[in-house]
């Protein structure tokens, strides 16, 4: 079933995807790793790990002329991915089935790069990411557990730039006639940068 969102802001709910088994970026983390992305008409964007591709999908919304490109090595979520392009009628998103690095040297240089996955070869993609992100170039990260906040700030050094957050959204629940705070897991958002204007401030 194809959906409708007509509005410009980030933060298409949870339930207008397609979801499976497959791990997804909740909304509130969304939003926030957007705006850490600093998207702009026409760049080219590499969500690696995309999951149900919502990430992807909404980054396509926001870079008219633009390209994303949606790398997942698990079947599974290359079917979601493809699912939820064709719900949201995008013409922008190119899902790319297989495990990065691999996949990724074929693909136009991006601008701005998301991980959200690294099937245990983060040093590796980070290193290929190094190669190629031009200056000015924005790279954001997303860390569930505290190995993977750790193995990222031992990766990101110098000349990169760093700024870490955590986001621990909340959300309010009824239970019968009554409202309880029901806490998600908190997220890192890990955003680095390669130098130049758009990195300064």
């Amino acid at each position: 079933m194809k959906q409708n969102w007509d509005y410009v802001t980030p933060g298409i709910p949870d339930d207008l995807f397609t979801r499976g088994e497959v791990p997804m970026t909740k909304e509130e983390v969304r939003v926030v790793t957007l705006a850490k992305a600093r998207l702009a008409p026409g760049q080219v964007v590499w969500d690696i790990g995309s999951g149900t591709g919502s990430l992807a999908i909404e980054a396509a919304r926001l870079i008219p002329g633009g390209q994303v490109y949606a790398i997942e090595q698990n079947q599974a979520g290359v079917e979601l991915i493809r699912e939820n392009v064709r719900r949201f009628s995008l013409t922008n998103v190119r899902v790319v089935p297989g495990r990065a690095p691999e996949v990724l040297r074929d693909l136009p240089a991006p601008q701005r790069v998301f991980i959200g996955g690294s099937g245990g070869r983060l040093a590796e993609i980070l290193d290929l990411v190094n190669e190629i992100l031009p200056a000015g170039g924005r790279l954001v990260i997303n860390a569930v557990t505290l190995e993977t906040l750790t193995r990222v700030l031992s990766l990101l050094q110098p000349p990169w730039s760093r700024e870490i957050i955590q986001l621990a959204v909340t959300r309010g629940v009824r239970r019968g006639n009554y409202h309880l705070l029901q806490a998600a897991n908190p997220v890192w958002i890990i955003t680095a940068g390669r130098g130049g204007a758009e990195d300064e401030g």
